[in-house]
Formats: C-alpha cells, sequence, structure tokens
C-alpha cells in the first residue's frame, strides 16, 4: 500500500495508518478547511470527512479489484 493510499484510508475509516499530519493536510484540502484535533471526536465532522473523501476511497477498493 503506498504512503498516499494509507492517507486515504486513514481518513475514510478513522484508523490511522499513516502519520498523522499527511491525514490532516489531505483531510483540510478535501474540506476546504482546517480541521483541529478535536473535531475528529465529532460523528458529524468525522460523517463530512467520510462523505468528502468517498470517492477517493472507492476508486482505490475499484482499482483493486482484480479482472
Amino acid at each position: 500500500m503506498t504512503k498516499q493510499e494509507k492517507i486515504i484510508v486513514s481518513a475514510y475509516t478513522g484508523y490511522l495508518m499513516c502519520d498523522i499530519s499527511d491525514m490532516y493536510e489531505y483531510i483540510e484540502k478535501k474540506l476546504g478547511r482546517p480541521v483541529w484535533t478535536h473535531e475528529l471526536a465529532s460523528k458529524e465532522v468525522m460523517a463530512e470527512i467520510r462523505e468528502a473523501t468517498k470517492s477517493d476511497f472507492l476508486k482505490l477498493c475499484k482499482d483493486g479489484e482484480e479482472d
């Protein structure tokens, strides 16, 4: 798994698989705003993050399928 793939999976699932600063950078880019550590405890914010990163996560899943 590449570093970028780990970042995407971490952001989408909430299970950290990479350096947290890399995940924050990705999440902030996807949301278009700063994200504070305490926000990650919010179900609403996590739902917002999942929605913003869903297409990248699903692309990883599809790219991993065998033909």
